[in-house]
């Protein structure tokens, strides 16, 4: 059985301040019933694409569309993962004959990552450096590893990840979709708690939002406030990529019912704080009266006295 309302999420995909046109591309597919969400779970696929002229747009919407298009067509394939991954494989045969049929030598390829959640797991493919992260208590951590030269130059010790991030080679990915017959596609299973959110971005994003202010802007700001705002500041920044960013809150039935409780407790806390400040101002008034009466038998004795 399954949850119609699983998945609060907003996605966005802005220009930036820099480039002429917009590479990136997001698409969703949402169940509108508890069959489908049975069939299908929630599909949501962000792609930065790479070429001259137009071929960067086109690669990227091209694909993404047809990855969309291979994983609703693979409705008997149980392994959710495999399904994502055979559907993405598909989308790059798709663009290689794409890009052959254009006859004009350009390159054509764009990068991707797409999450489909179903039954409290998330699975996550990706191909290049877009990314995606969890955010979980607070907590944002990586789930993807960057496909690119700068990563696997970390990884072997011959730069540090401050020199990465200003490398001139910085934007040199090592995979994407369209510019292989059979790309690397990296696979990851997430199980999910509820209050988690997954956020997938493009590195429009995170090469002017570092990871612990994705971090805070997730605390206190729902999804569709949480896009607007962090490419907003990427903006704000530069804006000298396109900046796409998805932000996916996994809010499964029953979490709402413990969201409540724990607002009923902490109202109930308020209220017993307010009953022990009560108290204490009518402990005081009552020792404010006690006195006043002593000292107005004191007067009356002294008065008293021949």
């Amino acid at each position: 059985m399954t949850e119609t309302g699983l998945v609060e999420a907003s996605l966005r995909t802005d220009q930036g301040r820099v480039r002429p046109n917009n590479e990136d591309f997001v698409a969703w597919h949402e169940p509108q019933e508890a069959g489908e969400a049975e069939r299908n779970g929630w599909l949501y696929i962000l792609a930065d694409g790479a070429g001259g002229m137009d071929a960067g747009e086109v690669a990227s919407q091209f694909a993404t569309e047809r990855t969309l298009q291979h994983y609703l067509a693979d409705g008997e394939e149980r392994n959710w993962g495999r399904r994502l991954y055979k559907a993405m494989q598909a989308a790059n045969t798709d663009l290689r004959e794409l890009c052959a049929s254009r006859n004009d030598n350009s390159r054509m390829a764009t990068t991707m990552v797409a999450t489909v959640i179903h039954d409290h797991r998330a699975h996550i493919a990706n191909v290049g450096d877009s990314r995606a992260y969890v955010w979980r208590r607070g907590q944002l951590r990586q789930i993807t590893k960057d496909q690119s030269l700068v990563a696997q130059l970390v990884d072997e010790g011959a730069i540090t990840a401050e020199e990465a991030a200003n490398h001139p080679r910085r934007n040199v990915i090592l995979y994407s979709l369209g510019s292989e017959r059979t790309p690397r596609i990296d696979l990851f299973t997430l199980e999910l708690e509820p209050g988690d959110q997954l956020v997938v971005c493009s590195d429009g994003l995170t090469r002017h939002v570092s990871d612990e202010e994705i971090a805070m802007v997730l605390v206190d700001q729902p999804p569709d406030e949480a896009t607007e705002t962090l490419i907003k500041l990427a903006n704000e920044r530069g804006g000298q990529d396109n900046i796409s960013v998805g932000v996916l809150a996994f809010r499964p039935m029953g979490s709402a019912a413990r969201v409540v409780s724990g607002r009923r407790r902490a109202r109930a806390g308020q209220i017993s704080a307010r009953g022990r400040a009560f108290l204490w101002v009518y402990t005081l008034l009552l020792s404010l009266v006690q006195s006043a009466v002593i000292f107005a038998i004191w007067l009356y004795l002294q008065s008293a006295q021949p």
